[in-house]
């Protein structure tokens, strides 16, 4: 009877951690794009980024005295790496995988990372090196359409978690680009056509939403989105640079703690129902800063 309710709670768990539906997202998409799409990309360079992703989760949170190795975060931000970031250099695609999952461990605030570790190793690598680009994920019709479908189911699933950011972004930049479109006089398609990737669908419903990284309010993960939102536009069309939604991510990842300071509330977890109520200063978390072997509450 004990072993039977063990299995129930374990199974529960497992259905409420929407990064079980990412990874299978994720991976069924890199497969499909490995098998049957142009991908830029081949098997073994997908193995050897999504090995070093898992090493790193591995070492850091050894390093960190974590009670055991969680590889799910770390396989999402490795098979994102694999879909986005592009490199004639296998040394600088491992080197970002390494650099996302380590971010976790290292630029830390109360118990949160800061920055989305995709999207800081997508950073680090083109703006460091110069030789990373990002894919913009033109799959076909067909496969977008169906990519857009399982980003939205997956909203359904994480609705205790962080679609509300979802939301408020993808209204924010579409207003954003409508805008755009007619203040130029430009057609309707235009900014539809803008929006029809895969690299946006990637950053609107996996970054951006990321609970671990997010304001703990709704009230600021709504202001975080639209900041973002209007950085990426800033970028884009006023500094007329590439890449403008990973930039403004990141610049405004570190105004997180400013605005869970300004407008407080429940801190996320993973493996638990959704909010805790617990104060956010009481550092819960299952990964830790380096140099405290004591584990964090959880």
């Amino acid at each position: 009877m004990q072993a039977s309710r063990w299995n129930m709670r374990t199974a529960t768990r497992a259905i409420q951690d929407p990064r079980h539906y990412q990874i299978a997202t994720l991976s069924l998409l890199l497969a499909y794009g490995l098998l049957f799409l142009d991908f830029d990309m081949d098997a073994a360079r997908a193995t050897l980024i999504l090995a070093t992703a898992l090493s790193t989760q591995a070492l850091c949170s050894r390093i960190s005295g974590l009670p055991r190795f969680d590889p799910k975060s770390a396989f999402i931000s490795g098979l994102s790496l694999c879909l986005l970031l592009r490199t004639n250099s296998p040394e600088i695609a491992l080197a970002a995988a390494a650099a996302a999952v380590a971010s976790k461990f290292i630029f830390r605030w109360h118990g949160k990372h800061i920055f989305n570790p995709t999207n800081f190793g997508l950073v680090v690598a083109i703006g460091l090196t110069g030789e990373a680009w990002v894919s913009p994920g033109q799959w076909g019709s067909a496969a977008f359409f169906a990519f857009l479908m399982a980003c939205i189911g997956g909203l359904v699933i994480r609705r205790a978690a962080r679609s509300d950011v979802t939301y408020a972004f993808v209204s924010a930049y579409v207003a954003i680009l409508a805008a755009r479109a007619l203040w130029l006089g430009d057609p309707i398609w235009i900014p539809v056509h803008q929006l029809q990737n895969g690299a946006f669908l990637l950053f609107a419903f996996f970054m951006i939403s990321d609970p671990k990284t997010t304001p703990d309010s709704r009230p600021g993960r709504i202001l975080f989105a639209i900041l973002v939102a209007l950085g990426a536009g800033f970028v884009q069309f006023g500094l007329f640079r590439t890449n403008g939604l990973l930039w403004s991510l990141a610049l405004f990842a570190l105004g997180v703690p400013l605005i869970d300071r300004i407008l407080p509330g429940g801190r996320y977890h993973w493996n638990r129902t959704g909010f805790s109520p617990r104060p956010l200063n009481d550092g819960a978390s299952n990964e830790k800063e380096f140099g405290h072997r004591k584990p964090l509450p959880v």
